[in-house]
């Protein structure tokens, strides 16, 4: 850490910014109470900088069912913080957070949803999923109330009319091919990415039939560096082994995360920065504990954010004091 910080020292000498706290002062000794200085004067110069003086910042947001809100707790720190993100990826849960923040609902609205969960009606399409309907039906189940939800929040809104550039990833049912979505109707793409294979009836989209992008990419990380991000942090909300499912919902959705599980411990190194919010406790259809979730994703992000301020900042040192 402190090695570091000294590059970052001496690199801010050789080039001040005017105004700042390093203009005329190159002489100036480190001492150990000047960490806390030198980082927030960095950080300040980083977080004024634009692209391309600092590196694009991905943010990618895994899937979890109701733990994925953890991603809003993530969310409200690194804004609170005051770290930059210039575009989002999504997959599952992680697409409709990630795309209402696209948009931009702010953090405070995101997190209304988490809070009055128990009592939205989405939750309903995973708690009529009983064993003896599933068994008796001769087609797989359409989500009523979660198509209903994300048409209510996203409407007829299309990629290109988000305020961050933004990517959701689902997966073609027939042929197992991953699928980005990065342009067109925005609703058509969310809900595929949330649509549980097994459970829910595929999305009908052009010649292809989709369902939850969980399943090929749990952490959409490839999906932010197409955007064009050159640093990506991956916000993770993965489960442990539970009690033995009770119906067949439950196995389905365990399945589900076991799957998501394995691809995350694949995926995570390809990040440049993680952060693991603790919500291993929480099932994915326990919409009653997404404010719990966020919770969570508060805890963690807050204490990880200083760690996530110095890889970025080490990672701009090339661009952040070049001359445009």
């Amino acid at each position: 850490m402190r090695f570091s910080l000294l590059i970052l020292f001496f690199c801010a000498a050789l080039a001040p910014m005017p105004g700042s706290v390093f203009a005329g002062d190159t002489a100036a000794a480190v001492s150990p109470s000047d960490d806390d200085i030198l980082r927030g004067a960095l950080w300040t110069r980083l977080v004024l900088s634009k692209p391309p003086n600092r590196p694009t910042v991905g943010l990618a947001l895994s899937g979890g069912g109701a733990r994925g809100f953890a991603h809003a707790g993530v969310l409200e720190a690194l804004e609170y913080a005051g770290f930059p993100i210039d575009m989002v990826s999504g997959t599952s849960m992680g697409a409709v957070v990630g795309s209402l923040y696209a948009k931009g609902v702010s953090v405070e609205d995101i997190w209304k949803f988490g809070v009055d969960a128990a009592q939205h009606e989405v939750a309903r399409d995973f708690k009529a999923v009983r064993l003896l309907k599933l068994l008796r039906a001769d087609k797989l189940i359409t989500p009523t109330y979660i198509e209903r939800f994300i048409d209510s929040h996203l409407g007829k809104l299309s990629f290109e009319k988000l305020k961050l550039p933004f990517a959701c990833v689902a997966m073609d049912f027939r042929t197992g091919e991953k699928i980005i979505f990065t342009e067109g109707e925005l609703a058509s793409a969310v809900r595929a990415s949330v649509n549980l294979p097994g459970i829910f009836a595929p999305v009908q989209y052009r010649h292809r039939y989709l369902v939850d992008g969980g399943v090929v990419d749990f952490i959409p990380i490839d999906a932010a560096r197409g955007l064009g991000a050159d640093w990506v942090l991956a916000s993770v909300t993965e489960s442990l082994p539970g009690e033995m499912p009770e119906n067949v919902l439950l196995s389905l959705l365990q399945v589900i995360d076991i799957r998501g599980s394995m691809l995350a411990s694949n995926s995570e190194k390809d990040a440049d920065f993680l952060i693991k919010p603790v919500v291993a406790d929480i099932q994915v259809a326990d919409f009653e504990k997404c404010a719990q979730a966020g919770d969570a994703g508060v805890v963690e992000a807050s204490k990880r954010l200083e760690k996530a301020e110095e890889s970025l900042l080490v990672s701009s040192i090339p661009l952040l004091f070049t001359k445009p």
